[in-house]
This record gives C-alpha cells, structure tokens and sequence, in this order.
C-alpha cells in the first residue's frame, strides 16, 4: 500500500512506501539487492501507469495543536501574573533612587551648615560681618564709607571734568584760518 503526498515544491505527489517491515539503511552493494527484492508495486513503470495519476490532497495540518494552545495561554497567564509584581518592583526601585538622591542632597546642604557654623565660631569673621553689615569700627579707627550711587558719580565726573589739552600748533593754525575767512568784511 501506497501513501501519495505533495512535494514541498507543489510539483505533484510524490509515494513514499509503508510497509510493515522497518527500513534498515544500506551501505554499498546491499543497497542493490534492496532495491532489486522490493516489489513491483513500489516501482514505476511505464506499462503500469494507464491515464494520468490520480492526486489526493492531503490534510492540512492544524495551525495550532492543543498542546500549544495550552502552553500559550500559561505563557498569557504567567506573563500577566507577573506584570504587577514588576510594576510594583520597578516603582520601588524609582522611589528609593529618588529618596538615596534626596539624602545626598541633604547631606551637602548639612555641610555647608556645618561649615557656616565653624565660621561663626570663630571671633575674627564675626568682627569681619559686623564691620561689613553694620559698619563697626573699633576704638581709634576713622570709618569711610563709600555709596555706590551712579546717578551721583556721574555729577561729581562732570563738574570735575578736566580741561581739554591745548591743540596743536598745526591745529591752532587751521582754526585761525577758518576763524578769519568767517569773520564778515566791512
């Protein structure tokens, strides 16, 4: 008995043999003696063949197998049931970055605190602060103070302006030129 089936190619079927007896794979002149001891049915031959073969289709195979089907919804399962743990691992994981950053933050912020505090123990800086916040002098020194107005620095620059320098002689003379030729006839 004959099975027929289609070639991956489409050209037509090909007859594989089913037979009771196991295939045993032959090497060299045994090969031969296979092939001449099978029967006559497994052979084409020109006389055996009276029309055209007759194709049979052969079932298509299922897309999907029960067995998979199964494993693909666990995998569904699986995947859902670990979104949420995920979800939650990975915000926790958000969170304690954002808190790890916001105590390193604190911690610059206490040492420049520490550091203004050291200054603050120290009696120079606070006689420096309050000469400069409060313009404390101590006994026997003369204060100066300096305002920083712009309005009146530029009042004082121009009452003071200095006198222009003497032209030179070549400009004298060209402007004693222009002066003359300016001056009416009578």
């Amino acid at each position: 008995m004959t099975t027929q089936r289609r070639t991956p190619s489409g050209q037509g079927p090909t007859r594989r043999p089913t037979s009771s007896v196991p295939r045993v794979r032959a090497t060299g002149s045994v090969r031969h003696r296979n092939r001449a001891a099978r029967p006559a049915l497994n052979r084409r031959t020109a006389t055996a063949s009276a029309g055209p073969a007759k194709r049979t289709v052969a079932p298509r195979p299922r897309a999907l197998t029960g067995r998979a089907t199964v494993l693909i919804v666990m995998f569904v399962a699986l995947a859902l049931a670990y979104t949420y743990p995920l979800r939650v691992y990975l915000a926790q994981e958000s969170q304690i970055a954002q808190l790890e950053a916001d105590q390193a933050a604190q911690r610059k912020q206490i040492q420049a605190k520490s550091e203004e505090l050291a200054k603050w123990q120290d009696p120079e800086y606070i006689k420096a602060r309050a000469r400069a916040k409060y313009f404390y002098v101590e006994p026997g020194q003369t204060p100066l103070l300096v305002i920083n107005d712009p309005s009146v620095a530029a009042r004082s620059t121009a009452k003071n302006a200095p006198v222009a320098a003497p032209d030179s002689w070549y400009d004298t003379l060209w402007n004693s030129v222009r002066a003359a030729d300016a001056e009416p006839t009578n």
